[in-house]
């Protein structure tokens, strides 16, 4: 056998490897700044530590763990708005818990084919909103 006959596969192999990684760094960006979002809630208000986002990358019981950290986001957020006299809406929750079942429902065959889109539009529009809560507590602390 030939070298050359691998290559194709090699290339395909490498691509494929390429992908996962730009794909968990993004993810990483994005637990980031979930935690920045815990971090900018004071200690009093946390429902959740921080650093317990990276709980996220555990395959599987992230499905359920999504759901936790959603709804901790969302009661954090609460309590420090109200602690600040802050105006808040639903602080994520909908389009949050939207993507958690979209993503919970990605596990099944068929069904992860019509889900794929709309989870990963749903996980763009919450990191924006966090991304803006956080904003909004730092200049808030300011």
């Amino acid at each position: 056998i030939i070298m050359h006959d691998y290559l194709p596969l090699c290339l395909f192999t490498g691509w494929a490897i390429g992908f996962w990684i730009i794909l968990l760094v993004v993810f990483i960006l994005y637990l980031i700044t979930l935690m920045n979002v815990f971090n900018a809630v004071s200690p009093a208000n946390r429902k959740l530590e921080p650093g317990l986002v990276f709980l996220l990358l555990v395959p599987i019981f992230n499905l359920i763990w999504n759901f936790i950290v959603i709804g901790k986001l969302r009661d954090s957020l609460q309590a420090e708005y109200a602690a600040r006299d802050l105006q808040g809406d639903g602080f994520g929750y909908g389009v949050g818990l939207a993507m958690s079942i979209l993503f919970a429902c990605g596990i099944i065959p068929v069904i992860s084919l019509l889900v794929g889109i709309p989870a990963l539009l749903c996980w763009i529009i919450f990191w924006v909103k966090m991304a803006g809560y956080r904003k909004t507590l730092a200049a808030a602390a300011a």
